[in-house]
């Protein structure tokens, strides 16, 4: 954690204070209300300190969390786009195809109209031969 002046300055300020209560405390004197107000303020100078550092640790997860989901839509997109060339690809190979199927079906149809007209003229031909007969 990046300390300031003034965090600094509290510590240093509040440092000569803490360890003469603490000495107090562990001789089992009595403390007065003084040495409570600084042991307190001690208690939230730390965890203030404390609530920086975990701000400091959200913040970085945050930036690490934008720089994670640019990476996934950067590859998101990719896959996208290959997909999309894909299935391009493919609506074009089923145009092909489908041309091709119309194609066949036409050459069958012209072949059996072909068939049909030639039976037919065949048939008049025929009819005609017997009722000269």
């Amino acid at each position: 954690m990046n300390k300031t002046k003034v965090d600094d300055f509290l510590i240093e300020m509040i440092t000569p204070k803490v360890k003469e209560i603490e000495e107090k405390f562990g001789n089992n004197q009595a403390l007065s209300q003084d040495d409570i107000n600084t042991l307190l303020l001690k208690s939230q100078y730390n965890h203030i300190n404390h609530l920086d550092q975990k701000l400091d640790e959200v913040t970085a997860d945050v930036s690490s969390l934008k720089t994670d989901f640019k990476l996934l839509e950067t590859t998101v997109n990719k896959r996208f786009e290959v997909f999309e060339q894909r299935f391009e690809t493919f609506e074009q190979r089923f145009e092909t195809f489908e041309q091709k199927i119309d194609a066949t079906i036409q050459k069958a149809l012209n072949k059996n109209m072909m068939l049909l007209i030639g039976a037919v003229g065949l048939f008049v031909t025929i009819s005609k031969i017997i009722d000269k007969f």
